[in-house]
């Protein structure tokens, strides 16, 4: 669609990235792990590299890439977690506020946007396996009220090609986002926002990342369960795995659970429409440290919702993303099904399946909203698991943190040399 007529609406606005939760480019700061690990297809069953990753563990090494990259990065804090066959290391930069003397630890809570979409995706799969719903199933079964929902299906919602506009982009939701953080979202007016608007494409013919499929997705859930969607991730996934400091917030529930790292971003949410990159003279003002990071902590989440207001710590997520790329959660068909579904998109930004990413030979999310960027990845196939999450985003470069420093690291592993995508390497979005 033409940038004309994505401007056709005061309220439509065309963001390279749709910040707040984190959209194509968030993918795309690994995606070019997939072209890089020849994917440029229908990404198949995994299957173990020729060549394997190195799988050695250099604690020393390790701890100190990660920190002169944190430290690049200009971060308050960020945690690292690797684990392989050969062990597991774990680092922690900075502190868990701004200017503050509490180091970041691994059992900070975060909020890690959305990576939030893996739960939802999955408990809509598990009601899949279960009869209660079917991936070509038309929305308008479950949501009459969606335009063209007769030619919507549940797996388009899920993979991102439903072509339903998504809300986050619109100028709306931003300015009050920055004038009114504590509002309390209602998952229906979200929906509202984005059927509102025009289609970015005709269903099937395109990708484009939208947070309105999810919404969706989980006002769906609750209404074959019959019960929130937060007690349906207690009960379906966060019991089963033991996952004690992952939560759901209530709409109303601004709070992280102690401990949690407090999260930062330059500038206001309205200012990232066109660019998350800072203006030259304020990022030297930033480089300067003249130029301070805004808290975003309390930010009432509600507005991401089932698309991505999930809390969790770095561990739980390791946790989670091996259980979801292992087929602990899904029966061995639907499992083969969602992995084997992971295609790279029509132009290159993302390899992206039922909720779940690929990034070269791992399988995971990244999560992004004001404040919080995280990375969570896993390699059913060698068990490698890389999970990042750091408590500014995005940077003052305009990149998302957490998945620059897991790029760093998976690229050295898998032997990978991977240029930066055209959205961070000209910096325009």
């Amino acid at each position: 669609m033409s940038t004309t007529t994505r401007f056709h609406s005061p309220l439509r606005t065309h963001r390279g990235r749709s910040f707040g939760l984190v959209a194509a480019v968030a993918l795309a700061s690994v995606a070019a792990l997939i072209a890089a690990d020849t994917q440029s297809a229908p990404a198949a069953s995994p299957t173990a590299d020729t060549a394997g990753p190195s799988l050695a563990l250099d604690e020393e090494a390790i701890t100190s890439q990660f920190e002169e990259l944190a430290e690049g990065l200009m971060l308050p804090g960020a945690a690292l977690l690797i684990r392989t066959p050969a062990g597991e290391v774990t680092a922690t930069y900075g502190t868990t506020e701004l200017g503050g003397e509490t180091p970041v630890t691994l059992e900070d809570h975060v909020r890690v946007g959305s990576n939030t979409k893996t739960w939802t995706a999955t408990a809509i799969l598990q009601l899949v396996q279960e009869g209660k719903i079917a991936l070509d199933d038309p929305v308008s079964v479950y949501r009459p009220d969606v335009p063209n929902g007769d030619n919507i299906t549940i797996e388009e919602l899920l993979n991102m090609t439903s072509g339903l506009f998504n809300y986050t982009e619109t100028y709306y939701l931003n300015y009050e986002m920055d004038t009114d953080p504590q509002k309390v979202w209602n998952p229906e007016e979200l929906v509202e926002l984005g059927v509102g608007l025009p289609p970015d494409f005709a269903p099937g013919t395109n990708w484009h990342y939208s947070n309105t499929n999810y919404i969706l997705l989980g006002l769906i859930a609750e209404q074959i369960e019959g019960k929130p969607l937060q007690q349906i991730f207690e009960e379906r996934l966060f019991a089963p795995l033991g996952l004690t400091a992952t939560s759901f917030p209530a709409l109303d529930d601004s709070s992280i659970p102690a401990p949690y790292s407090r999260g930062y971003m330059y500038t206001d949410n309205v200012r990232t429409l066109a660019t998350s990159v800072l203006p030259a003279d304020l990022l030297a003002q930033a480089e300067a440290g003249t130029l301070l990071p805004n808290d975003q902590t309390d930010v009432n989440p509600s507005w991401a919702w089932a698309a991505g207001s999930g809390i969790s710590t770095i561990r739980e997520l390791a946790t989670w993303v091996e259980a979801m790329g292992s087929g602990a959660l899904l029966d061995d068909d639907l499992q083969q099904r969602r992995l084997s579904d992971v295609v790279v998109t029509a132009n290159g930004d993302a390899a992206y399946g039922m909720g779940i990413a690929q990034f070269g030979s791992l399988y995971g999310h990244t999560g992004e909203l004001p404040g919080y960027n995280s990375f969570m990845g896993y390699d059913p196939v060698n068990h490698v698991t890389v999970v990042v999450w750091t408590n500014l985003a995005p940077a003052a470069n305009g990149k998302a943190p957490a998945t620059t420093i897991a790029r760093a690291f998976i690229e050295n592993m898998y032997g990978l040399a991977v240029a930066p995508p055209h959205h961070e390497a000209d910096g325009a979005h």
